[in-house]
C-alpha cells in the first residue's frame, strides 16, 4: 500500500505547527530595503506595484491576508500588506526614482533569500540608454526576544546574532555594496556565508566602477586596489576576508616558519579556505604539508567562491607545482577529525613506536592550529584548547626543535579582565597546559590588520631553547633569510604581500596590555 500521501499530509501539518509556534514567539526578522534609479512610471502605478507585492509574497512562501495601495498627490504610492506572519509595506518617490520597503515576519522563515526577488520585481530600470541601473541598499535585523522564550536558545549559536548579523546584515547606508555570494549554506558541520562588501570608508564606489572600465586609467590598470571585500563567515563569525587575507595568513605562518632553521614537515589543523597552506607552500625547505580539516564543505565552497585563497599559480614552485595549492605534490589534504588524527598517531593511546629515524620523520617541524576561536561558544572549541590528551599529542607530534602556532582570538586591551576570569578562559587554560607539558617558551604576538574588527593574537610555543633564540633576530637577518628561502613569483618578485623583517620585529615582544592582563591572574605568576 502506498502511504506517501499520508506522509506528505503529516509533513505539511508539522510545517504549519512549526509556523504557528514561531508566530506566537515575541521575536521576528526585519528586512529594510531602499532602491534608487527605479523607473518613475512603475513607481507611480498602484496596479503594477500591487502586482509586484503579491508576486513577492508568493515567491517568498508567505501568506497575504489583505493589502491596500493608495496613490498620493501629486505623485507617489504607499502600499501595505497584512501577512499571516506580520506585514510588508513600502512608499515610492517617482520623481526621485526611489522606493523604500520594509518586510517584517515572525516565525523561522529566512528573509535574506527574498532579496533577489525584491531586486527583480521592484528594481525596474527606467527607459532610455542613459538610465542608470537600479541600486539596492538593504539591512536585516533580528527583532524581539528569543532567549527565555525559545527553549534552549542561545544567541551565540545563532549566526544571525553573531558577526553576520551585527557587522554584515545590520549595516545599511554605511556600505555601498552588500552582495550575498553564499547565503546560509549548510555543510555537515556548520553554516557558511560569503559576502561581497564595499565599505565607503576604505574604497569609493566611483573608483570601483572606474576600475571596471578599459580606459587606461590608474584604477583600470590596478583593479585589485579597488575591488570590494570578500568576507567568509562560519556559523556567523568572520573567518577570513580578501582585504585581511595577507596580514592574517602571513602573520600566522611565516614568523614560525622563518624562525625554524629548516622546516620540512608542517601540519595545519583547520584552515579550510586554503590560504594557510598557500603561505606554507612558499617555503623552499618544505617537503610536506598535511592539512587536517574536518569540513570538506568549507574547502569546496572556498574553491568555488574564494579561488584566490587557494591560488598558487603565480608562485615559481619546483617541478611539482600546481595552480591550485592542494594539487601541489607537497600538499596532503586530509578530510578527518584533527583530534582523532593526533590522538591516534601521537597520543598516549596510540601504539608505542620505537624512536627510529623513520618514526621521527613522521613528526612535524611546525604545527599550526588555524580553527575555532578559543572563546567560541562551541563544545569543539573547548576541547581544542583545553583537552589534556589532545594538547599533549600536539607536543608529541613535534620534532625536538618543533614550533607550535595557535591563533588565539581577539587581543586584550588595558581594561580587560584576566583571561581566566573573562571570555578567554580557554586561552588561559591552554597556555598553562603548554607550560606544564614542557614547552620551553610561550609567546603571544598581535596583528592589527586582519580586518576582524580588533587586533588578533597568535600564540607560538617552542620545544627548544635554541630555536627560540632565532625568534629575536634583527630585521636584517630575517630579511636575508626570507630572500633565501621564500619562493618568488614567476616574474621574480617576492611572493609575500605583507610580512617582512620589520613586521617580524613588531611581533617579538608582547604588548603592554597583554603583560598587564597576564599579571591579573588570581594566582599571580612569578618569574
Amino acid at each position: 500500500e502506498d502511504d506517501s500521501s499520508d506522509d506528505s499530509s503529516d509533513d505539511e501539518e508539522d510545517d504549519i505547527d512549526d509556523l504557528m509556534e514561531g508566530l506566537h514567539l515575541p521575536a521576528g526578522q526585519h528586512l529594510l530595503v531602499d532602491i534608487k534609479n527605479v523607473d518613475p512610471i512603475f513607481l507611480n502605478s498602484e496596479e503594477r506595484l500591487a502586482e509586484a507585492m503579491i508576486q513577492l509574497v508568493d515567491e517568498s512562501k508567505l501568506t497575504l491576508l489583505s493589502y491596500h495601495c493608495h496613490g498620493l498627490v501629486p505623485v507617489g504610492v504607499s502600499c501595505a500588506g497584512v501577512l499571516l506572519e506580520s506585514h510588508v509595506a513600502f512608499h515610492t518617490w517617482p520623481t526621485e526614482g526611489v522606493i523604500a520597503m520594509d518586510l517584517f515576519t515572525c516565525g523561522s522563515g529566512k528573509l535574506i533569500p527574498t532579496l533577489p526577488s525584491i531586486q527583480q520585481l521592484f528594481g525596474v530600470k527606467a527607459a532610455g540608454e542613459d538610465s542608470d541601473d537600479p541600486m539596492m541598499l538593504w539591512s536585516h535585523k533580528l527583532r524581539g526576544f528569543r532567549e527565555g522564550f525559545v527553549p534552549g536558545y542561545s544567541f551565540d549559536l545563532n549566526p544571525l546574532d553573531s558577526d553576520l548579523g551585527a557587522e554584515i546584515l545590520g549595516s545599511h547606508n554605511d556600505v555601498d555594496i552588500k552582495n550575498p555570494i553564499v547565503s546560509a549554506s549548510e555543510t555537515d558541520y556548520q553554516t557558511v556565508d560569503i559576502y561581497e562588501i564595499l565599505d565607503p570608508a576604505s574604497r569609493k564606489l566611483s573608483d570601483y566602477y572606474k576600475s571596471l572600465e578599459d580606459d587606461g586609467s590608474y584604477e583600470s590598470l590596478h583593479p585589485e586596489f579597488y575591488a570590494p571585500d570578500l568576507i567568509l563567515l562560519l556559523d556567523g563569525r568572520i573567518q577570513s576576508s580578501l582585504h585581511g587575507d595577507a596580514p592574517y595568513h602571513e602573520s600566522i605562518v611565516h614568523p614560525a616558519m622563518i624562525t625554524h632553521p629548516n622546516p620540512k614537515r608542517v601540519a595545519v589543523i583547520g584552515g579550510g579556505e586554503g590560504a594557510t597552506v598557500r603561505e606554507i607552500l612558499k617555503h623552499s625547505t618544505l617537503e610536506k604539508v598535511v592539512m587536517i580539516e574536518i569540513d570538506e564543505g568549507v574547502v569546496n565552497l572556498s574553491t568555488k567562491y574564494l579561488p584566490g585563497w587557494q591560488d598558487c599559480s603565480s608562485i615559481a614552485h619546483h617541478d611539482g607545482c600546481a595552480e591550485w595549492c592542494f594539487d601541489d605534490e607537497r600538499a596532503d589534504l586530509r578530510v578527518e577529525d584533527a583530534l582523532a588524527y593526533f590522538n591516534d598517531n601521537f597520543g598516549s593511546s596510540s601504539i608505542t613506536k620505537s624512536a627510529s629515524e623513520n618514526d621521527l620523520q613522521e613528526q612535524f617541524d611546525v604545527l599550526i592550529m588555524d580553527c575555532l576561536d578559543p572563546n567560541d561558544d562551541h563544545p569543539f572549541a573547548k576541547v581544542l584548547y583545553t583537552d589534556d590528551g589532545y594538547v599533549t599529542s600536539l607536543y608529541d607530534a613535534l620534532t625536538e626543535d618543533g614550533i607550535l602556532v595557535v591563533q588565539v582570538g581577539e587581543a586584550v586591551n588595558s581594561r580587560s579582565p584576566s583571561d581566566e576570569n573573562g571570555d578567554f578562559e580557554n586561552r588561559s587554560t591552554m597556555i598553562k597546559m603548554l607550560d606544564a607539558i614542557g614547552f620551553k617558551s610561550i609567546h603571544i604576538y598581535e596583528e592589527s590588520h586582519c580586518q576582524f574588527g580588533a587586533p588578533w593574537t597568535t600564540l607560538i610555543a617552542f620545544k627548544d631553547v635554541e630555536t627560540r633564540k632565532r625568534w629575536y633576530r634583527s630585521s636584517a637577518a630575517v630579511e636575508l633569510d626570507l630572500s633565501r628561502r621564500i619562493l618568488p613569483t614567476k616574474d621574480g618578485k617576492t611572493s609575500l604581500r605583507y610580512f617582512d623583517g620589520a613586521t617580524m620585529k613588531s611581533y617579538q615582544m608582547p604588548s603592554r596590555a597583554f603583560e598587564d592582563n597576564y599579571c591579573r591572574q588570581q594566582d599571580k605568576p612569578e618569574e
